[in-house]
């Protein structure tokens, strides 16, 4: 079913209030990669009643208040990318398509979305049911944070998006946990995964939370940002404690990470009635390019242990890798047969990294979380991560012996990263799985991302050396002649990241010509986002491991430049 967005669906369904109104700065897509999606199905499967708004017009009432006030509370995201990063590229020109906007035009989606949708619920609801953040925006600006659009730091989010809560993470269990407590009329202040403010009367009862920098020294010290944020990234995961930090007179509460979900539970997450469409509502007002992608896509696992550094998704899924089991992903593949736009071919999105399911560490069940001393694959894999590639195999053979309605055998491709550095790791089955890529589910390209070719940016950027990409490419070309296959690798670039200057960016062009014979297209400029290491980086202009000045280039000009020195065309 659709969750409802307007008072006549409502009505179909015999409800005659929502417990709970989501607002998006997404168009409502009904689907597993869709966050709001989610949280509402996993709500309404549980007895709650909940409607989404999309993407409403911050100039006026008309659509905020289309379905009323909630009687348990709003929840507020900006959608599925940080507003910044989705309205403007990383040299500052704003951004004129959206994927995730009917009609494609970027002109729907407000800077700084959660505050934006915020100031307008209590612009028409003066005294209204607590208002929650959640999604990657809020996330990653749940504490004082370097915002690269102001090119300063930042206080913690909900003071100045005016919010009462904010759920960080990828919030189901808070979601669920936050209205059983407003619904009850009982305490929800202990709930893990959540952040709130506190009054310095009240603060007594988190003694035991560490207590961070507060926001006025970050701001004035570097250094004292930079011990901030260490101690907010280690405490990220399971059996993390939780953190306080003083803004003006009041203070943010942090409470200790959320449990991931169980296998069992994200399989019953993915296993909710979406509908694989946008809904009418919206889907009336344009075509929303973004559902061609994700409409026959299957999300296998969440979470990364790769730690990327400029990537978020540490902070956000986290490290832990949750996998779904076998037979749930196959009941989501056949269920396809029931589409009438489907054909027989579907993408195993997978998740952030492929080849990471059914990974784990051996620390993960024993609530101590993971290491703050060390990364699980660089520059070796870790001996406690245990992973194998046999799995995979397996579930990709499985879902190719499927039928479609008309007799024919499911085709599917592998459309998300993959990490090389864990083929050549797994002796055992590594290369058998680059062959099945190779032979049954690469359409032409398969995407790497090793980002840079010199030691020390790659060391940095907390990537895979550039040896390791040579010996998997090696690899592959090896394969690709044993079985007839014309496959081709494509690969990802990052100019201007911290520690990246003309230098590097002159010996990466050669090492592309020279190593990979390629003139390579996909090249970014390195976009600070808040709570990464590499913005960190950026900001301070220091490696936070080491404590030595790094070099940061922050003229949008000479950007461009590094770009420009091996991809001139652009």
């Amino acid at each position: 079913m659709f969750i409802p967005t307007t008072l006549q669906e409502f009505a179909a369904l015999g409800w005659k209030k929502p417990d709970i109104v989501l607002v998006s700065g997404d168009a409502y897509i009904d689907s597993p990669f869709d966050g709001c999606a989610i949280i509402g199905h996993t709500l309404i499967d549980n007895g709650f009643k909940v409607g989404i708004i999309s993407q409403p017009d911050i100039n006026g009432p008309a659509d905020i208040t289309r379905l009323g006030e909630p009687s348990l509370f709003w929840g507020v995201s900006a959608g599925c990318v940080d507003s910044m990063v989705a309205n403007y590229t990383p040299t500052f020109k704003k951004r004129r398509s959206d994927d995730f906007t009917p009609g494609g035009i970027n002109n729907k989606r407000p800077d700084r979305a959660v505050m934006a949708y915020t100031n307008l619920i209590r612009r028409y609801f003066k005294h209204t049911s607590p208002i929650v953040l959640g999604g990657i925006e809020a996330s990653l600006r749940r504490i004082a944070h370097y915002d690269y659009w102001d090119n300063s730091l930042r206080r913690p989010v909900l003071f100045d998006a005016k919010a009462d809560i904010l759920v960080y993470g990828m919030g189901e269990r808070q979601a669920l946990e936050l209205a059983g407590a407003l619904k009850s009329e009982k305490t929800w202040k202990d709930i893990k995964g959540i952040c709130f403010i506190e009054g310095a009367g009240g603060i007594g009862e988190f003694e035991d939370y560490i207590r961070l920098p507060d926001f006025e020294e970050v701001q004035m010290d570097k250094q004292k940002f930079t011990d901030s944020f260490i101690t907010f990234y280690d405490n990220n995961s399971q059996g993390s404690r939780g953190l306080i930090q003083k803004t003006g007179e009041r203070f943010l509460v942090h409470n200790p990470p959320a449990l991931p979900l169980t296998g069992d539970e994200l399989d019953k997450v993915h296993e909710s009635p979406f509908q694989r469409d946008v809904h009418p509502f919206y889907k009336k007002m344009g075509e929303v390019r973004a559902i061609e992608t994700i409409r026959f896509s299957i999300i296998t696992h969440r979470g990364c242990f790769g730690e990327c550094r400029f990537c978020s998704i540490s902070v956000h899924q986290g490290r832990t890798v949750v996998s779904r089991s076998a037979e749930s992903i196959l009941r989501e593949a056949s269920s396809f047969n029931s589409h009438p736009a489907f054909r027989g071919t579907l993408h195993l999105a997978g998740a952030p990294t492929a080849n990471m399911y059914l990974s784990s560490c051996s620390r993960d069940g024993s609530g101590g979380g993971h290491c703050s001393s060390r990364s699980c694959l660089i520059p070796e894999a870790c001996p406690n991560l245990n992973f194998s590639h046999k799995s995979q195999i397996s579930i990709l053979e499985k879902i190719r012996e499927l039928k479609t309605v008309k007799g024919r055998n499911f085709r599917v491709f592998v459309t998300s990263g993959i990490r090389h550095d864990m083929i050549l790791q797994d002796k055992k089955y590594g290369e058998a799985y680059l062959r099945n890529l190779i032979e049954h589910h690469t359409s032409g390209q398969m995407k790497l991302a090793p980002e840079h070719s010199d030691e020390r940016v790659l060391s940095l950027m907390g990537k895979p050396s550039w040896e390791k990409l040579l010996r998997f490419k090696n690899i592959f070309d090896r394969l690709n002649n044993e079985t007839g296959k014309k496959q081709f690798l494509t690969y990802y670039f990052i100019a201007a990241h911290p520690g990246c200057a003309d230098g590097e960016m002159r010996s990466l062009d050669r090492a592309v010509s020279k190593s990979l014979g390629i003139n390579p297209e996909q090249v970014q400029i390195f976009t600070p986002t808040p709570s990464t290491y590499s913005s960190l980086m950026y900001y301070t202009g220091k490696d936070p491991f080491t404590g030595q000045s790094i070099f940061v280039e922050k003229d949008t000009n000479k950007k461009e430049r590094q770009k420009a020195a091996i991809v001139p065309l652009c």
